[in-house]
């Protein structure tokens, strides 16, 4: 078993901290560790165990006296106290929660579905489906009418699973609380520990007559159409999530959410970099020795750009201010366009006798002639 960490290093708190000192420790490290924000996460679990023993010993004048002479050895056996001398043992989270519910203010509730002592909350599961966008429709949003099959609440018996009103009686394993006690030998001692009734599911009643319709689901196979408004600007893989449209609960309770994923339409000219989009632009030779106009493609349609004389291959120009916004956010990206140069694969015989007698003349004699960007600053200007 690991080496148990000095409390004080736990909470993060000089050994000199006074109680609300500590209790602002404990309460922010409670929130970053609880296991509502951290599902699944063992080592969390552990941290918030970790932070929670650490502050019951030393919120405790008498403990942390104990402690701060003996350190953790003054915790062990019957003296020790802090969560019945050492914690662990038949202890669960919803003790922590019990002892030091205050702490939370209220901000969140019980381990695992429900706040401790209250009636356990039905939740109906996710849906995931998939949208394919185009650059125009990520450029400027758009909202998306969406077909979704999911189990919706059973329109005979409102979601209940029971036939009428009074087709319930209480739990007889709970009476009526939704939740068991059971007390457990341990180490430590005889522990008591609260959980779900395995009976009822924590809802502290059961129905004695089903409806005939969802036979006492309380939910049904079913679809709906959900319009969905998604922001400009999202990309390839982000989810829009929208509350409530998911699967209904069993039941009763709260409906799981739709998450819309977002996948991009291949664009034929335009490639997507962040929020900046690439074009390569092919010119012919004469067009870039001599300068001119040319069309180039936008999200918005086609507009025309001047190409200076004498533009060479990797030239990158810039369309400020055309590329796709940011998401909920302010800014837009740009488009780049990159220049490339086609050289013709044959020559009839009066280009050729054409292309032979510019060779010789001065500005076409000695490409060494020609001021040259290197390499590395088209990489440079590429990337500005």
């Amino acid at each position: 078993m690991s080496e148990k960490r000095d409390y004080y290093e736990v909470l993060g708190v000089q050994r000199n901290a006074n109680a609300d000192e500590i209790k602002k420790a404990y309460r922010k490290a409670a929130i970053k560790y609880h296991p509502d924000k951290n599902p699944g996460d063992k080592e969390a679990e552990e941290k918030f165990k970790e932070a929670a023993e650490a502050y019951d010993v030393l919120s405790n004048p008498d403990k942390r006296a104990r402690y701060d002479q003996f350190g953790h050895a003054g915790m062990s056996g019957a003296a020790g106290g802090g969560f019945g001398g050492g914690f662990g043992g038949g202890f669960s989270m919803d003790d922590i929660f019990s002892q030091f519910g205050d702490i939370f203010g209220g901000h969140f509730g019980g381990f695992g579905g429900g706040s401790r002592g209250g009636r356990r909350v039905n939740r109906g599961s996710d849906i995931r489906v998939k949208v394919k966008l185009t650059l125009a429709e990520i450029a400027n949003g758009t909202t998306k009418k969406l077909k979704v099959n999911k189990t919706v609440a059973c329109d005979k018996c409102s979601g209940t699973g029971a036939k009428d009103s009074s087709s319930y009686s209480t739990c007889s394993t709970c009476n009526g609380s939704g939740y068991v006690t059971r007390v457990e030998n341990t180490f430590f001692g005889r522990m008591q520990t609260q959980g779900v009734c395995p009976t009822c599911g924590g809802e502290g009643k059961i129905i004695t007559a089903k409806c005939d319709k969802c036979d006492g689901n309380g939910t049904l196979r079913g679809e709906e159409i959900i319009e969905v408004k998604i922001p400009a600007g999202v990309g390839e893989g982000m989810a829009v999530t929208v509350s409530g449209k998911g699967n209904a609960a069993q039941r009763g309770g709260v409906n799981g959410d739709l998450l819309v994923v977002i996948e991009e339409e291949r664009n034929p000219d335009l490639v997507r970099d962040g929020n900046d989009l690439i074009h390569n632009l092919n010119l012919t030779v004469t067009m870039a020795i001599l300068g001119g106009e040319v069309e180039v493609p936008t999200i918005d349609g086609r507009v025309k750009i001047k190409i200076a004389p004498g533009t060479h291959a990797g030239k990158v120009l810039r369309l400020r201010g055309k590329g796709l916004p940011e998401v909920n956010g302010y800014g837009r990206g740009d488009i780049l366009i990159v220049v490339d140069i086609t050289i013709p694969d044959s020559l009839n015989s009066e280009e050729r006798k054409l292309l032979e007698k510019l060779s010789e003349m001065t500005h076409f004699k000695k490409a060494e002639s020609v001021e040259k960007q290197n390499i590395f600053e088209r990489m440079r200007n590429f990337f500005r």
